[in-house]
């Protein structure tokens, strides 16, 4: 059985190890903390022996030297991102597969947030480890890529079954809340959560893990489309454009 620890990491991070009991193996899904991440692996007697980076920004792979150091673990990252992940051993791109014993882990390339960033899709356990590129009720900032290409990105996180769990890095999810409000606040599944989320983070309960089939019904960036009125954008609006609008407001938003 696949073991997931979660637990805070910088201000805002999550920190993620998932560990194989069987081959005692243990992944390290980013790095934003290489302290906190040993701490975490040495409080559960696991051995981190990889480190898989969704992408460069230095809050997810800013502590690979130290962590490799320490444990001898090898670094997986994008390729397309080779040169700005420290201490990178193996490029990662679209269809790879990682092992983490008998566990299977699929990459998916998803730019937009960066031009390289991947998630990690372990359909036999029913998890995707997604980076920046989706959040409880957002998405990745378009730091390096297009407003088409991330929503080429989503759609394809979409596209995964419904009961997947997402794992996302950053605990964004009350500010998320304040701007889906405003765009979809006639949504009732919407406001079910909200009420949900603001519980959570009143007793400092994460609001991550979250499935996919959640963040269809609520999230305003996989919504969209469906909100183009909304938006003020015709019915022939371009689905990625509607997509575009719902992120420039998001940026624009406090």
């Amino acid at each position: 059985m696949l073991q997931i620890a979660q637990f805070p990491c910088l201000s805002d991070n999550y920190g993620f190890l998932v560990h194989d009991r069987a081959s005692g193996e243990t992944a390290a899904i980013d790095t934003p903390d290489a302290d906190a991440y040993r701490a975490e692996a040495d409080a559960r007697d696991w051995r981190i022996t990889q480190i898989w980076n969704t992408h460069w920004h230095p809050d997810h792979a800013g502590g690979n030297e130290a962590l490799k150091a320490a444990t001898g673990a090898r670094v997986f990252g994008p390729t397309g991102e080779r040169g700005r992940i420290p201490a990178l051993d193996v490029g990662i791109a679209e269809g790879d597969i990682l092992t983490l014993g008998s566990h299977r882990a699929q990459v998916i390339e998803t730019p937009g947030h960066t031009v390289g960033h991947v998630v990690l899709y372990l359909a036999g356990d029913g998890v995707c480890f997604v980076g920046d590129t989706l959040f409880a009720l957002g998405c990745g900032r378009l730091f390096e890529d297009s407003a088409e290409r991330m929503w080429t990105s989503l759609s394809r996180l979409d596209a995964l079954p419904g009961e997947t769990v997402l794992y996302c890095a950053h605990e964004y999810t009350e500010a998320n809340l304040r701007f889906a409000l405003g765009v979809d606040a006639d949504n009732p599944a919407l406001v079910q959560r909200g009420a949900a989320i603001r519980e959570r983070r009143a007793a400092n309960q994460p609001t991550v893990p979250m499935t996919l089939e959640i963040e269809r019904a609520t999230n305003p960036f996989l919504r969209a489309p469906r909100l183009r009125q909304v938006l003020g954008l015709g019915p022939d609006t371009a689905d990625w454009q509607a997509f575009a609008e719902m992120r420039r407001r998001k940026d624009a938003f406090r």
